[in-house]
């Protein structure tokens, strides 16, 4: 029970204002956030059971004025500790965070898992921001991919053919589907794969339901997608027509020398070669 003086006009106008500047603070803080500058989750917390993180933000509740007896009275509000599991889903944003960032520094980016609307948007970002910090700088593309939709990995496609960077791209697992072409797309020389990883080639698919003639509007999108395709890919395997259509038939699984065989990369590696060790010292502007 908080034992308060007497009030008047001027002690209820102040604790109003008192009142209003802490629900400002408190409707922006309201969500969790992340700093990237110092990976620390601000916010209140939503989970608990682990380490701690300490972050003391101001939310407007620490200021007092000196002569005020109303406010004086009122319980002083602790810093705001969040604690976090390991296995929470936003200690693992951090976490992801974090692992680009490194990567980032040394103009490393990673395809892995299914390629989405949510994973092209990113990678195209990360492509045109290590463009605009060194356009001379290659810039390493990691592959490990079982595909995707092909319009986001079509996105990624021309983003590795419209910016200045040279882009290498190395197969770590696998580089099927749309990940194989993305694999071929890199700079002439500049495409590797580890000794154990896989390439997978195939037609595109899909399906679509409805009236007959919206079913015939997406079989003829769906087979110029695949004319469009194999240009792509005997654009950069240097294979006719023909042999690409033939091969892409039916899903055609090929080994790191195989897939160097067909034009998709140009060397399979064992260990990182110099080459790919980036400098990472800023460009001077």
């Amino acid at each position: 029970m908080i034992d308060l003086p007497p009030v008047n006009d001027a002690s209820v106008s102040e604790l109003l204002n008192y009142c209003l500047k802490n629900l400002r603070h408190a409707l922006r803080f309201s969500r969790v956030m992340m700093d990237p500058s110092t990976l620390q989750l601000v916010g209140r917390p939503h989970y608990h059971n682990s380490s701690i993180v300490n972050t003391q933000p101001s939310l407007g509740g620490t200021q007092r004025s000196p002569g005020s007896p109303i406010l004086s009275a009122l319980p002083r509000q602790r810093p705001l500790t969040i604690k976090h599991s390991w296995r929470s889903p936003q200690l693992l944003s951090v976490e992801k965070w974090r692992s680009f960032a490194a990567g980032l520094q040394e103009r490393i980016v990673c395809i892995n898992g299914p390629i989405s609307d949510d994973t092209s948007s990113l990678i195209v970002a990360q492509l045109l921001y290590l463009e605009s910090e060194n356009p001379q700088k290659p810039i390493q593309l990691y592959i490990n991919s079982p595909g995707g939709v092909v319009t986001a990995g079509l996105a990624i496609y021309d983003t590795m053919q419209y910016i200045r960077s040279p882009v290498s791209t190395l197969c770590v697992g696998q580089a099927c589907s749309m990940g194989s072409l993305l694999l071929a797309a890199g700079a002439s020389g500049e495409r590797r794969s580890l000794p154990n990883a896989r390439v997978m080639i195939h037609q595109p698919s899909g399906g679509a339901s409805g009236q007959a003639s919206d079913i015939a509007i997406h079989a003829r999108e769906i087979l110029d997608m695949r004319s469009r395709l194999n240009k792509l890919y005997a654009k950069h395997t240097g294979a006719t027509i023909d042999k690409i259509e033939e091969s892409m038939d039916r899903d055609k699984f090929l080994s790191p020398e195989e897939a160097k065989e067909f034009g998709l990369i140009d060397e399979v590696i064992e260990s990182r070669p110099e080459s790919l060790v980036t400098d990472t010292t800023p460009q001077q502007k």
